[in-house]
Parts: C-alpha cells; sequence; structure tokens
C-alpha cells in the first residue's frame, strides 16, 4: 500500500472493508485484509476504522456512547496485543469494522423508533 498519502489510503481501505462487511462478503474481506502484509498498512487501515467509529459513537444516546467508548478500549487493548502479529492485527480490523457496523445498526434503531 506504499503511497503518498497512507492515511487517505487507509481510510479508503477501511471504507471497503466496511462495504464487505455490510454485504456479508466474507471473501472480499478475507481477500482485502489478506491483501495487507505490512503492520503500518494494518495500522492506517485501523485508524481509518477507529476515525468512523469514534465520529459514528458520538452521535448516541449517553449510554450507548459509553458502552460504545468500553468497546474502543477493548478493541485498543486487542490491537496492543498484537502490534508485532499481522494475523492478530486482521483480526483486530475485523472485530473493529464489525464495532462500526453495530454502531450504524444502533443508529438504525433509534431512527426506527422515532
Amino acid at each position: 500500500m506504499t503511497t503518498p498519502d497512507p492515511a487517505a489510503e487507509g481510510r479508503r481501505l477501511a471504507e471497503e472493508l466496511l462495504t464487505a462487511l455490510t454485504a456479508s462478503d466474507d471473501a472480499a474481506a478475507d481477500r482485502l485484509l489478506g491483501e495487507l502484509s505490512e503492520i503500518r498498512d494494518l495500522v492506517f487501515v485501523g485508524a481509518g476504522l477507529t476515525a468512523i467509529a469514534r465520529a459514528e459513537g458520538r452521535a448516541l444516546p449517553a449510554a450507548q456512547r459509553a458502552q460504545a467508548s468500553t468497546r474502543q478500549l477493548k478493541l485498543g487493548q486487542l490491537r496492543d496485543a498484537n502490534r508485532d502479529d499481522p494475523e492478530g492485527l486482521r483480526t483486530w480490523l475485523r472485530r473493529s469494522g464489525e464495532e462500526v457496523l453495530f454502531i450504524r445498526s444502533l443508529h438504525a434503531a433509534a431512527a426506527h423508533l422515532r
């Protein structure tokens, strides 16, 4: 993923991963994650997912926002425990993507109740 702006590329790949996960296309998600072999690249994708989760989580009601923050802390612990293990970081990315989808489902449920 060597590009002039690795943060922008990480955000793009984060969005691509979310698209695959939203479509329940595990093969596409696994393929995308499998193509990332450098720890640096995995971390930039994770940063993109984290930014999305935090931004979308801020719009949740207070109790759900607090729960989302706790889940983000646990995801950070997973990342830290696997900082030198690309396969472990891929697990972190998948779980981070699933967290974004969960936050989105909370938004959708709240909108449905209105």
